[in-house]
């Protein structure tokens, strides 16, 4: 059951793929969707047998690798944490699938994109499922790979190639950490295994590393490199402008990356390696600051977009930054809770945006909607859902897992802790105030669209609609009946999953932190809702005003420009590195020094020493009889210097002797010439 499990969306992936011609778009659907449906059905077998139950599986398949000390099996290990990421895997990539037979029901290439969101998913079942660092960093580059072919699905557009090359550097940059992680972690620990790693980690604290001839604790270099790969995966500050950009592919790859799968891979990672992060305090100090700078930064951001779906991305950057520094604070349950409330509402929100584009002409820009309320009200009420639950409204799931990162926050009671407390609950009024802009702008506001746009809105097909409706019941109530179980104190839900040191467990502190403190995020969120939608209902004359005088554009263009980051990544950065390498690495470099020094300039020194060779057959016998008397004095003279000198002398200053012999022969008989 459980290699069908992971196996079964390949599966679909090579059938819809290879057969597409042969099956037709419906055929594919069929296929790529009944596989993803018995997937999430095996999900759910495996949650309770492993979660409920508290039966872990481990399955050793077969030997991947076997040479010296490197010893690398297939193997699948099946634990609390896993089973959580499959069900939330499975159970959104099926409604993706479904709903991607209607969304893109008139493209021509259905059964290709129906593939590649199956091989999204199996590599993500192979990221969750691996037992080791080697076939985890397979999945983590197969999910890579994918979303390319994704975001660069329509490769007819030029925005899309680029937003696909973008995301694909910017994760190169972090897959770069995350590989050194690894090797260093082989070279002290000679396994990559978990059960190996995390048994010898309380071995190596006090370890020093050697790393770019500097000295480093071992434990929090191999923390720091695995964070770098989190950064670049889960888009936290410094590596997120790839993320919203990857709006440009179809929507449905959009509600697969930001909800349940790509992103989320980054914090994935540090749970699962908990054992490691436990013992490297500096590092937990590091994640919990640039989770809490990413969470405000991406919110602040958030507030002046104009793209839908460019709102909800920057959305997803500052929930993740959430859960990150709910993982800093060593609250490693409470940030995998988030995680899974958060795929889906924001799966929900993702594709009740794509229902609305589908509305409105594919249109994205929310400034050209409006009066939407009355003309698709099932998407209208999905997406008020989607956004309450994103806004931590009180009794939905949202409310349930955001509160309490803010709580384990501050209950920490160090600088680190407040900190992220403070930024994460300035960032829950901003998400609650750009929330309910975008239901404002796009539902509620007077009609700012083409009349014959506005006029023809339509609520979506059944495929669309059975989707949304699935996924609002668990944006709803799985927060309320998830939490006892999964954050509940005394919970054993996680097992050995994930490890936490006693020192550092702090949720019964959190429990009795000031009751000012636990309700404070709750009241700035409903006052960022309820100024919100008084500004855009009431007061845009005030917004606008706002905006235009000389402080308001000096904001909202550093805002709207979000915060230069890109401005500065492609002026200085990207233009230093074409720079260097055509001036430097392709003219000096590459047809510079390797071609005199390479096979070109060797080519070129044997045809020119050959012609000059070639010039000494000149037929006269007294030139011969020159050359074999110079060649037998130089051999000689070569004999002569060894017996006195090859005791002292590096036999290496011979060879210099005789190339240089024979090019002063060769040009003492070209002038002699």
């Amino acid at each position: 059951m459980y290699l069908v499990l992971v196996f079964l969306p390949l599966i679909g992936s090579l059938t819809a793929g290879l057969f597409g011609r042969k099956l037709g778009p419906k055929g594919s659907s069929i296929v790529s969707v009944s596989c993803l449906v018995m997937t999430f059905l095996l999900s759910t077998f495996a949650f309770y047998e492993v979660a409920l139950i508290g039966s872990p599986v481990y399955i050793k398949l077969m030997n991947w690798v076997d040479s010296e000390m490197l010893n690398i099996d297939w193997g699948f290990l099946f634990d609390s944490l896993t089973v959580t990421m499959c069900c939330v895997v499975t159970f959104i990539s099926s409604l993706v699938h479904l709903y991607s037979t209607e969304y893109m029901a008139h493209d021509p290439h259905l059964s290709r994109f129906m593939s590649y969101l199956s091989l999204f998913t199996f590599f993500m079942l192979i990221l969750v499922t691996a037992d080791n660092y080697i076939q985890m960093f397979l999945g983590w580059e197969g999910i890579g790979l994918c979303s390319y072919l994704l975001i660069n699905f329509w490769f007819t557009r030029i925005q899309a190639n680029k937003a696909a090359i973008k995301a694909m550097v910017l994760n190169r940059i972090g897959d770069f950490g995350l590989v050194l992680g690894i090797l260093i972690i082989f070279v002290k620990y000679k396994a990559v295994d978990y059960a190996t790693v995390f048994a010898l980690t309380p071995l190596f604290i006090e370890e020093q590393f050697v790393f770019l001839n500097m000295s480093f604790n071992l434990i929090d270099i191999i923390g720091f490199l695995l964070f770098i790969g989190s950064i670049g995966k889960s888009a936290q500050l410094g590596l997120h402008t790839w993320l919203p950009d990857a709006m440009e592919g179809p929507t449905p790859v959009s509600a697969l990356i930001h909800a349940a799968t790509l992103v989320t891979a980054g914090v994935f990672l540090i749970v699962r390696s908990s054992p490691i992060y436990e013992y490297s305090p500096e590092m937990l100090k590091f994640i919990t600051i640039l989770g809490a700078c990413t969470a405000f930064f991406a919110a602040t951001v958030g507030l002046l977009q104009n793209d839908l779906k460019r709102v909800i991305a920057y959305s997803t950057c500052s929930q993740l930054g959430y859960m990150i520094f709910a993982c800093g604070l060593s609250n490693y349950s409470v940030g995998m809770f988030h995680l899974a409330n958060h795929a889906f509402f924001k799966a929900l929100l993702f594709l009740g945006a794509g229902s609305i584009i589908h509305a409105v002409a594919d249109e994205q820009d929310m400034r050209k909607m409006g009066g939407l309320k009355n003309l698709v009200p099932f998407t209208y009420s999905m997406m008020a859902i989607g956004s309450l639950a994103l806004i931590g409204f009180p009794f939905l799931t949202g409310f349930y897992s955001k509160d309490v990162v803010l709580e384990v926050a501050y209950g920490k009671y160090l600088p680190h802790g407040h900190f992220s407390y403070i930024l994460g609950s300035m960032g829950a009024f901003l998400t609650a105030f750009y929330s309910t802009r975008l239901v404002c702008l796009t539902f509620l506001s007077k009609p700012n669209g083409y009349k014959h746009v506005i006029c023809a809105a339509y609520d979506s097909s059944y495929q669309i609609c059975i989707a949304l409706a699935i996924l609002s019941v668990p944006s709803m109530f799985l927060g309320f009946y998830a939490k006892d179980m999964v954050i509940g104190l005394g919970s054993d839900f996680w097992g050995n999953a994930i490890y936490t040191l006693p020192e550092n467990m702090n949720r019964i502190d959190a429990e009795f932190i000031p009751h000012s403190f636990k309700l404070l995020p709750v009241i700035l969120s409903i006052c960022g809702t309820l100024s919100s939608f008084l500004f855009y209902t009431f007061g845009s004359k005030i917004l606008f005003q706002l905006k235009i005088s000389s402080y308001g554009v000096k904001v909202y263009n550093f805002l709207n420009k979000k915060w230069f980051f890109d401005k500065v990544y492609n002026e200085y950065l990207g233009q230093f590195f074409f720079t260097f390498g055509y001036n430097v690495s392709y003219k000096i470099i590459d047809r510079g020094i390797i071609e005199v020094f390479g096979p070109m300039g060797l080519s070129q020194v044997i045809s020119k020493k050959s012609f000059q060779l070639y010039k000494t057959q000149t037929n006269y016998i007294y030139h011969y009889t020159l050359l074999i008397l110079v060649g037998t004095t130089l051999l000689l003279g070569v004999r002569q210097f060894w017996v006195i000198f090859g005791d002292y002398v590096d036999f290496r200053i011979f060879i210099i002797f005789l190339i240089s012999s024979f090019y002063l022969t060769n040009k003492n008989i070209k002038s002699s010439d």
